[in-house]
């Protein structure tokens, strides 16, 4: 009877060291993976408001039309059409990608 428990025991005490050394092999982001991957989303965003300023200011706003994404579409002084995505970058239109704004009730 004894040896069963000691057999049990022993078997219990293995798993539960094989369960917590795969826990330890985790990789876990570091403070600089966290710092780095903060700074590139402000930094994205930071970039997406500068260009939208610059455009609502210098190009037409294209009326009751919107981008793929459900943003406001711009035209620039070449009459070509775009918009800003996230990244701050200017997307340029073919006609067919843009859609008519939908009607608020």
């Amino acid at each position: 009877m004894n040896k069963k428990y000691l057999a049990g025991l022993l078997t219990l005490a293995l798993a539960g060291t094989i369960s917590l050394s795969t826990q330890a092999q985790e990789k876990k982001k570091t403070i600089g993976e966290k710092i780095g991957s903060t700074a590139s989303a402000v930094g994205n965003k930071t970039a997406e408001v500068a260009v939208k300023g610059v455009s609502k200011v210098g190009d037409k706003t294209y009326a009751n039309k919107i981008a793929p994404d459900g943003s406001d579409v711009y035209i620039n002084s070449k009459n070509r059409k775009y918009y800003i995505n996230k990244k701050g970058a200017k997307v340029y239109l073919k006609a067919s990608q843009i859609r008519n704004k939908p009607v608020k009730k």
